[in-house]
């Protein structure tokens, strides 16, 4: 990997959040050997994450296991780009594996905004790729319209029984709440942004008919996995809520939706167990305080306990 970086013309990421910091290791001995190499030759690198600050946070993490004599020319001459990737990529079945344990597929959609002020040195032009100025509000549309809609399905369809996302956006119950809870986020993010609402409004229903694909075989377990990371402060739900009340926005939908990613309990996800521990131990008022990190006497907390008496009287939780 390190000898990759040295030589690489462009370097991207798309390991996963919880993974980032772990390569940081290779890409540092990259660096520096590239640096040793060839101290004038800029290198940029694409941060493929759902995170906010994704690029900060990676050289930061680069920078820890880079000598200190090396810093200067980092900072000088590597571009940490964020992107914000809105393609889909199902978990590979069994049999694709056992024929190509690489091969990937993903949706037709091939569009990649980037932050286009985090280049060192002329923009590649890369087909698909889209430099944007302003950034940060493609990183919030891609985290609280597309993400926290793909999240609300798959944690709302759990509860309904469904095993795939595109059966779980086909439940008339679920399609609803989840359209409500998405046009919360519109609207905040119309008032953060100055987004055309009819531009968030076709994006809405783009995203619809994407999760709707059979093909892609995407299942609600997938989408929902990791729901310690999922219901984090500045992640999908609770990020999307606080946004909402900060834009004078009652997020009372995405609290349901929040509600019901806290009842997230599948047998085999790690993640899902120690949130249903810290729910069995201190009710759902830790989990706000442990995981969701909400204070209690905030209008979210409220919000989200009334989403939880909702599941309850109507049926959601069995």
């Amino acid at each position: 990997m390190a000898e990759a970086v040295a030589q690489a013309d462009l370097a991207a990421t798309a390991v996963g959040v919880n993974v980032l910091a772990k390569v940081a290791p290779g890409l540092a001995e990259g660096l520096r050997r590239r640096f040793d190499r060839d101290p004038e030759r800029p290198l940029n690198i694409i941060v493929c994450e759902n995170m906010i600050d994704a690029g900060p946070y990676l050289r930061a993490r680069v920078k820890e296991h880079l000598p200190a004599a090396y810093h200067e020319a980092l900072d000088a001459r590597v571009g940490f780009v964020e992107a914000s990737i809105g393609r889909m990529v199902p978990v590979m079945t069994p049999e694709m594996k056992a024929e190509d344990p690489l091969l990937v597929c993903v949706e037709a959609y091939c569009d990649l905004p980037v932050d286009a002020a985090g280049f060192k040195g002329p923009v590649p032009p890369l087909a698909h790729m889209q430099p944007r100025s302003n950034f940060k509000s493609y990183v919030e549309r891609k985290l609280f319209v597309h993400n926290a809609g793909h999240a609300s399905t798959a944690y709302l369809g759990y509860l309904r029984g469904h095993e795939y996302v595109w059966q779980a956006i086909g439940d008339p119950r679920v399609r609803a709440e989840v359209d409500k809870a998405m046009g919360e986020t519109r609207a905040g993010l119309v008032r953060k942004h100055g987004f055309a609402p009819e531009e968030l409004d076709a994006h809405w229903e783009d995203l619809t008919r994407r999760f709707a694909n059979r093909a892609l075989g995407d299942t609600v377990a997938r989408v929902a996995g990791d729901p310690l990371r999922k219901l984090g402060p500045r992640d999908r739900l609770v990020g999307a809520a606080l946004m909402c009340l900060e834009q004078g926005v009652s997020p009372r939908h995405v609290a349901f939706a929040t509600a019901a990613a806290i009842r997230y309990d599948h047998a085999s996800d790690v993640s899902a167990q120690r949130l249903r521990e810290v729910y069995r131990q201190h009710g759902l008022d830790g989990v706000l305080m442990q995981i969701c990190h909400v204070l209690l006497d905030s209008p979210l907390a409220g919000l989200i306990r009334e989403g939880d008496q909702r599941l309850q009287r109507e049926g959601w939780i069995r």
